[in-house]
């Protein structure tokens, strides 16, 4: 069965014997009180590599987003919200809403309505606080990143990116035949955008492999969080084995990255290619390794996945952001091969005609 629903993009894995040996998996104490060993070494690199003054390490997005708007919070705070922000960053916001923080929507990467209620927030005296994603894989869409920058710096406000998607894919100086960029830096680096005013955070468990997450920024604004956070007070730190894993990842990423990379956009852009021919519809242009697609004729989508999964085909159903109903998403990662992406191409095309049977006829290799 070939699968196509892992995120780990870059495939990297780091089983236990590639990494450092440790003495225990936690301090036992919090990291208000100490950071693991290396913490500090790796959320500096992590900083660097993603165009921010500094950053410091959590177990996870949750964590992060749990505490970071009432650290941004004086009371003078309104949350400008993506309609279509993902779960974990949305739940940070109704914390912040449940804490009595004015919280408002605008429609999905429309630059436009931003702009127009940051006008009346200003108004209103309130600072505002623009919330992300760098990059949306339900509508294969970049956040026009470098605009919110800008619209939340002229009035005073942060612009917050929850970049998950983007770190270890994207980087810097993109073009028409390198779209992902260089280096796996993300979304800041792949527009360009930078500056005090602008906060990011990601969970490393996608592009990197590993378990855990970072807030970058000011210098500033970390310090105020690793001295205000709650999480760094009352839940676990992240695992030694974790930042030895992330420390790992960045070592790779510095010295093969860019060529995985490469090989992961070949390897995408041949997926593209097969299931355009068979009539399927890609949901957005950018070859990101999330690719999903739409019929607008027969056979349905859900149909089409059972019969890929007859074939010896594994993908996910999705819902995308848009007016998409439903989605066929393949998940590619440098683990697949040029073979496995042809199959996934005959298969489909068997799907098509609706003459899916035993997957054997259709020999991968």
């Amino acid at each position: 069965m070939l699968d196509f629903t892992s995120a780990l993009y870059l495939g990297l894995r780091h089983p236990s014997a590639s990494l450092p040996p440790w003495d225990a998996l936690t301090l036992g104490r919090p990291a208000a009180l100490m950071d693991p060993p290396e913490a500090d070494t790796v959320a500096a690199e992590l900083a660097a590599l993603q165009g921010s003054e500094a950053a410091t390490l959590l177990p996870s997005t949750l964590h992060l987003f749990w505490d970071l708007f009432r650290v941004l919070d004086d009371k003078r705070m309104a949350i400008l919200c993506d309609a279509d922000l993902y779960p974990i960053a949305r739940w940070g916001v109704e914390r912040a809403a449940g804490q009595g923080t004015p919280v408002l929507t605008f429609p999905h990467h429309d630059a436009a309505a931003l702009t127009q209620a940051v006008r009346r927030l200003t108004r209103a005296r309130l600072r505002p606080v623009v919330v992300a994603d760098g990059y949306c894989p339900s509508c294969g869409r970049l956040a026009p990143i470098g605009r919110y920058a800008e619209v939340a710096r002229r009035a005073g406000g942060y612009l917050v990116v929850d970049d998950t998607q983007a770190l270890g894919i994207l980087g810097a100086s993109p073009s028409h035949a390198n779209p992902y960029g260089t280096g796996g830096g993300g979304s800041l680096r792949w527009h360009g955008a930078f500056g005090p005013h602008i906060v990011v955070g990601s969970s490393l468990a996608k592009g990197f492999g590993v378990p855990l997450a970072a807030l970058s920024g000011s210098r500033a604004l970390i310090d105020r969080f690793r001295e205000q956070s709650e999480t760094r007070i009352h839940c676990s730190p992240p695992s030694v084995a974790a930042i030895h894993a992330a420390q790992q990842a960045l070592q790779l990423n510095l010295r093969h990255g860019d060529r995985l990379r490469r090989r992961l956009l070949g390897l995408v852009g041949r997926l593209r290619r097969h299931l355009i021919e068979v009539g399927m519809i890609p949901v957005g242009s950018l070859p990101f390794p999330v690719q999903s697609f739409y019929a607008d004729r027969s056979p349905p989508v859900a149909r089409m996945i059972q019969w890929l999964l007859r074939g010896g085909v594994r993908a996910v159903l999705t819902k995308g952001c848009r007016a998409v109903a439903a989605s066929l998403t393949f998940l590619v990662t440098t683990w697949h091969e040029l073979a496995d992406v042809n199959f996934v191409g005959r298969v489909a095309a068997s799907a098509a005609r609706g003459i899916v049977g035993d997957a054997s006829m259709l020999s991968a290799r």
